[in-house]
């Protein structure tokens, strides 16, 4: 298949359909880190346009790892009333808009295979997006670590929407209890957004080797 992550500049997705045979890429308005030519430095919005099908080519499976999800989620509703320093309430409600926005065209986008990754929305969210029939499930990514040990044993509950995707299994063997929360306790940088965002590598592998047999 031929199949586009979007909003990933890490690689760590789309390598892992490549992995499994796919014409895999990746798009977002960072460039890649790896330094990829599997990688558009692009909207992906103009990536999945019908319209720039001759630029881009056409797509069997969209997969939207980290779209811009700050307005959207219940960890940041309390904004949408007393906006954070140096923002306005308005500018609050646009980013909520633009936000909705962006999920609401990569879901009902035209094509056959559809994942978006998501924090748990509050309503105000779900009120500006057609989820259709669709509905989300929820993992963990220590759900998907062959040990304690791995990078992957950390508590982070990641949700997905899906058209035309059952939802992952998971391929692990542990039971959370020992699952570190690193990525919630994460310390204060610069880079401290990006890394919270990296996706794991088992849950990716999983989502490869299970979404991959779909057509």
């Amino acid at each position: 298949m031929r199949v586009l992550i979007g909003c990933e500049c890490s690689g760590t997705v789309r390598d892992a359909f490549l992995r499994q045979g796919h014409d895999a890429y990746s798009c977002d308005i960072k460039r890649d880190e790896k330094g990829s030519n599997r990688h558009f430095v692009a909207d992906i919005l103009d990536a999945i346009d019908p319209a720039n099908e001759h630029i881009f080519g056409k797509w069997d499976m969209l997969a939207v790892m980290h779209p811009p999800c700050t307005r959207l989620c219940n960890s940041g509703v309390r904004w949408l009333k007393v906006p954070p320093p140096n923002k306005t309430l308005d500018e609050m409600w646009q980013e909520l808009d633009d936000g909705a926005a962006l999920f609401n065209s990569c879901l009902n986008a035209d094509i056959p295979h559809i994942a978006i990754e998501n924090p748990v929305m509050h309503k105000y969210a779900k009120e500006r997006i057609n989820f259709g029939d669709t509905k989300p499930f929820y993992v963990q990514p220590w759900q998907f670590a062959d040990s304690d040990e791995s990078p992957d044993n950390e508590k982070k509950r990641t949700g997905f929407w899906t058209r035309g995707l059952k939802p992952l299994i998971p391929t692990g063997k542990l039971d959370g209890s020992t699952a570190r929360n690193s990525v919630h306790f994460a310390s204060p940088s610069k880079d401290r957004a990006t890394e919270r965002s990296r996706f794991f590598k088992g849950m990716a592998d999983a989502m490869a080797t299970q979404w991959g047999q779909v057509a």
